[in-house]
């Protein structure tokens, strides 16, 4: 398979995706809910669009999923995950905190990760085996080896209500062991942002395959441990994800014990 044709489809999807984004920033007709706190714009339609036709017209067999329309079937083999708008609260609020997610997996392998802010145009890349970069340059973990020494991120679900106890005790723990802890509101950056060093670490619960995939990847080709809290590999379809730069993670892990683990 061509992976080099395959991102260079990925990169052009996430560039058209992000010049709609940047159209609609500060321009958005009205904001619709998905839930009491999970919103959806004309931004992330469009934007999921573009992304779908731009894939559709090269590989009109592969299989997509992307969040506002779900499952768009072809040859399970060969699948696409995508986020067209990572952050859409902040989005929202004209906080130019938000990204384009876009990765591909064969069989069921995350081989690509693509994440784009377009209001900084910092663009995130990963290729399995190959490492990850920023803006063409290649980019690594921090070096912190305590969580004293250590700025972490974190996010919060939006059925928050119903864990808000395991969730309040792990961000007490965090904060107390911690320099900080920082809340920007994409997952798909926080992730970026562990790879390139700028987070020692980073734990959220309740995120979706499109939240994750391409972040995941790019994480860990900068070398980053990602597990969930239990300390098993990660995988997209699980509900915890914990992300650090490997030397502060069993230390993260001791972090996470709350008696109501959900």
């Amino acid at each position: 398979m061509d992976f080099e044709f395959i991102k260079k489809v990925g990169l052009d999807a996430a560039c058209k995706s992000a010049g709609i984004l940047r159209r609609y920033l500060g321009r958005i007709s009205g904001v619709n809910k998905k839930g009491a706190i999970d919103l959806v714009t004309e931004a992330d339609i469009d934007s999921e669009k573009s992304i779908i036709d731009t894939i559709r017209g090269k590989f009109p067999g592969h299989e997509i999923l992307a969040e506002e329309s779900g499952l768009n079937r072809g040859s399970a083999d060969y699948q696409w995950i995508i986020d067209p708008l990572d952050g859409t609260t902040n989005f929202a609020h004209q906080l130019g905190l938000f990204s384009v997610s876009i990765a591909f997996a064969l069989q069921g392998d995350i081989v690509l990760g693509i994440v784009l802010n377009p209001v900084t145009e910092e663009l995130f890349t990963a290729v399995k085996g190959k490492g990850a970069e920023l803006n063409g340059r290649p980019i690594r973990v921090s070096g912190s080896k305590t969580v004293s020494e250590s700025l972490l991120v974190t996010g919060f679900p939006y059925d928050l209500h119903s864990m808000i106890e395991p969730l309040l005790t792990r961000f007490s723990n965090c904060l107390k062991a911690s320099q900080g802890i920082r809340r920007l509101g994409s997952a798909a950056l926080d992730l970026c942002f562990v790879a390139c060093g700028r987070f020692d670490g980073f734990w959220e619960q309740n995120l979706k395959p499109w939240d994750t995939a391409a972040g995941m990847l790019v994480a860990r080709e900068a070398g980053a441990v990602v597990t969930d809290f239990s300390n098993n590999s990660f995988t997209i379809g699980k509900k915890e994800i914990l992300a650090t730069n490997g030397m502060i993670h069993d230390e993260m892990l001791s972090l996470m014990k709350v008696k109501d683990s959900i």
